[in-house]
């Protein structure tokens, strides 16, 4: 078996993981936006999926170049078994938490994979930890370091904005009339559209960044650039994933933490579409649905902390702190199966 069919198994893999992105990350999206009754079920799917599209297909790549980045290792054949590894790892992490109901990271799942296979296959240098780049001149944050940051950051600035965001359309319709829920539903669907545009964006760049890494690695690709066919393929899959597998998480997002009206999807919607729209330009790969869900439980902090169920969200943070050491700790064990098998690929 020679290393172009691994690189190609490798990249089957990717598709495949963008397909249960989908329904993981995605599907978060269309939780509020379908449980406050601003669109029916059928509806909200078909137009998430259908945004999805749209942002995966023309996104940009600056968060696919981050997560390219995260290996310090180079990039020759040798590389595509470590890649296969960090995305099988993420893969059954996903199915894992999905099959749970709970609104888990992919990318979490893939950070965590990556870094367990790069630690198997080169020791502590294999991994670009971007520490010695934040302590020294010109003090920038790269690699694992700028992803963490982003990582944490976006959550806490997902519960804030949701906060903030509830307390001030509150005062903003305290004097309106119930017939303005009308007007809130319409802005829902434009809230949601952007949402699932920038959600497209930063979560299909993520498989697209190990793609076109496995390409270069395995010679299939002078450069580390991103084929057509290749982001055509992400959008597609992760638009049939947001279709097919999310109602499990929708349950937990949508009808758990609290019960969400139009207006506290609204909220919601614009505070983490902002977040992740921002995470997305500076090319950072964040957790749409940790992003969400952090929103959600903000927006109804602010509605009234009585009404939230905390236990919810006690379990969303604890998938949070512990998917990466778990998919660290998976992909390094799966590295260690895949190293003697591979290492006599010519």
């Amino acid at each position: 078996m020679s290393m172009i069919w691994v690189a190609w198994f490798t990249i089957l893999l990717a598709f495949l993981f963008t397909f249960t992105n989908g329904f993981q990350d995605a599907s978060s999206i269309a939780a509020t936006f379908i449980s406050s009754r601003s669109a029916t079920p059928r509806q909200g799917i078909i137009f998430v999926a259908a945004m999805d599209f749209i942002g995966a297909l023309f996104g940009g790549s600056a968060v696919a170049f981050t997560i390219s980045g995260l290996l310090a290792l180079d990039t020759h054949a040798h590389l595509v078994p470590v890649l296969l590894a960090g995305v099988l790892a993420a893969l059954t992490w996903n199915l894992l938490t999905w099959w749970m109901g709970l609104p888990s990271s992919s990318t979490h799942g893939l950070i965590g994979g990556l870094v367990g296979a790069g630690l198997a296959a080169g020791g502590v240098h294999g991994v670009h930890w971007g520490i010695t780049g934040f302590l020294e001149p010109p003090h920038e944050i790269t690699g694992l370091a700028k992803i963490i940051v982003f990582l944490a950051v976006s959550v806490l600035l997902g519960f804030m904005a949701g906060y903030l965001m509830r307390k001030t359309t509150r005062i903003l319709l305290r004097n309106a009339k119930r017939s303005v829920n009308r007007d809130i539903v319409r802005l829902n669907w434009l809230a949601a559209a952007v949402m699932a545009f920038t959600n497209g964006a930063n979560d299909s760049q993520k498989q697209l960044g190990i793609i076109a890494l496995v390409l270069l690695a395995a010679g299939l690709s002078p450069s580390l650039d991103i084929p057509l066919w290749a982001r055509l393929g992400c959008a597609f899959l992760l638009g049939a994933g947001t279709l097919s597998g999310g109602w499990r998480i929708m349950a937990t997002l949508g009808r758990k933490i609290f019960s969400i009206d139009p207006i506290h999807s609204f909220d919601s919607q614009v505070s983490s579409g902002s977040v992740l729209a921002v995470s997305t330009l500076a090319g950072a790969p964040v957790s749409s649905s940790h992003i969400i869900s952090t929103s959600v439980i903000g927006v109804g902090a602010a509605e009234n902390i009585r009404k939230v169920q905390w236990s919810v969200g006690r379990d969303i943070v604890l998938v949070m702190i512990v998917t990466i050491p778990s998919t660290i700790v998976l992909a390094f064990g799966i590295s260690l199966v895949l190293m003697p098998l591979t290492g006599s690929i010519s």
